[in-house]
């Protein structure tokens, strides 16, 4: 009818390097009354950290929220911040493609930070994987698709067309909601 509009689905951009990414996972459906489409991309999570005293105050800052808030206690993958996780994150795109993405997410998610486990090391990924009951070798093989890679790219375009400069970020009616401290409790 004229003048009524649908409310899009809500989205909550995250990535793998970002443990407050973890921390909106955890709750972004009880937050949000809905469930968001989640979509991974491989931007930059982590603020820039000049020292190693920075990176202990982050980490003991993230700790303190996710005590706060009742998810399971961040145990820290090693290294952390993580070198490279890009495969990661094209096993959570070709993950959704499949209609899997938001349970290899978490599991992923979990993996790294309630595990402490190092997501750049394939068989970690491979562990959220069959977690989901997603076998290896097709993980592997849909990571390894150029269609994933472009699925992959059209994400962080649409997250640039969403306004979203960092994750993790919650795009909902219009506006972005940037970090885990925006998400209500």
């Amino acid at each position: 009818t004229a003048g009524s509009s649908t409310a899009e689905q809500p989205r909550f951009y995250y990535d793998f390097a970002s443990p407050e990414s973890y921390l909106v996972a955890e709750r972004a459906l009880h937050a949000l009354g809905t469930v968001p489409e989640w979509i991974p991309v491989d931007l930059d999570g982590l603020p820039a950290f000049r020292c190693a005293e920075e990176v202990m105050s982050y980490r003991e800052d993230i700790e303190r929220r996710a005590a706060a808030l009742g998810v399971m206690p961040v145990r820290w993958p090693d290294p952390f911040p993580a070198e490279d996780l890009r495969w990661a994150t094209l096993a959570a795109t070709y993950a959704k493609q499949i209609g899997r993405g938001v349970a290899f997410s978490l599991a992923a998610l979990r993996q790294a930070f309630a595990a402490g486990r190092d997501l750049s090391v394939r068989d970690n990924v491979l562990i959220a994987a069959a977690a989901c009951e997603m076998h290896p070798a097709a993980v592997i093989k849909g990571a390894e698709l150029a269609g994933t890679a472009r699925a992959l790219d059209e994400a962080r375009e649409r997250a640039a067309a969403d306004g979203v400069e960092a994750v993790p970020a919650v795009w909902i009616d219009g506006r972005v909601l940037p970090g885990d401290r925006e998400i209500p409790d």
